[in-house]
């Protein structure tokens, strides 16, 4: 049976007079990372099953200009920035939701500058936000008693100081839900951020994923809880470094509330 999941553009909104709640953004990773498709999907069928009026930029969306900021280049920064930020304020965008705490940190704190004012918000927080006003409810069991550990990435968390949403979002799972020795604000980083993902690591005893996934390992959980495609791309490398995928599976927070609400 093939999935039908509804996706309008912004440019098809508009065209039809239509203005969206939310756009959604949905940033490299979620549109060209295999694995990181599987949590876009996974967000717009919550988004489909709560009929939230929601639009993407489609072609017309580009890379935020992140990477490229933390390593160092910041004239492609600021072209990347202001190009999208003309693409956004032509359509008179006010909130924006990402998967990606690159993007969502990215957006929120650095494109005001360079004149893109918006409300931003995580994933996590936008499906809080469902929650608490009982627009989606979940009512499966299929993750009670299950233990899960949740990893908070370095820009939703530590830059953002962001730790309440993804938890509280866990929380209804009822699931046992299990926190690594460092968590919250001591949370170690997957390895992944500041372009770290896209080079070799330093010489040392040990790739910071593969510790990063020590931690998360220690708590014996069957699920490792994400909130970022790259620390997915992370966590889910440590765990085959350890041999440990045919116990442990690593998961979005958005494929995990669409999984117990059947999506």
């Amino acid at each position: 049976m093939s999935e039908t999941l509804i996706v309008p553009t912004m440019a098809e909104m508009m065209s039809q007079g239509k203005t969206p709640d939310i756009l959604f953004w949905v940033g490299s990773a979620g549109s060209y990372d295999d694995r990181a498709k599987k949590i876009t999907k996974a967000f717009i069928k919550i988004l489909n099953k709560a009929n939230v009026n929601f639009a993407v930029l489609g072609t017309e969306e580009s890379a935020t200009g992140d990477l490229a900021k933390r390593v160092g280049n910041e004239f492609l920064f600021q072209m990347q920035a202001v190009m999208n930020i003309e693409v956004l304020n032509g359509y008179e965008v006010k909130r924006i939701v990402t998967c990606d705490p690159h993007a969502f940190n990215c957006l929120k704190n650095e494109y005001p500058e360079l004149g893109g004012k918006y409300e931003v918000l995580h994933h996590t927080q936008f499906i809080k936000q469902l929650i608490d006003s009982k627009v989606i409810e979940v009512k499966d069991d299929s993750f009670k008693g299950k233990r899960i550990t949740f990893h908070d990435p370095c820009y939703l968390g530590r830059a953002n100081s962001e730790y309440q949403a993804p938890r509280a979002v866990l929380s209804v799972l009822n699931a046992n839900l299990q926190e690594m020795k460092r968590s919250k604000a001591t949370a170690l980083c997957c390895g992944a951020g500041g372009g770290q993902m896209f080079k070799e690591p330093e010489k040392g005893a040990l790739d910071i994923n593969e510790l990063r996934t020590q931690d998360a390992l220690e708590t014996k959980p069957d699920i490792i809880a994400t909130g970022c495609p790259y620390c997915m791309t992370m966590m889910s490398d440590g765990v085959k470094v350890k041999e440990k995928e045919n116990e442990v599976k690593v998961m979005d927070i958005a494929e995990l509330i669409a999984s117990a609400q059947g999506l």
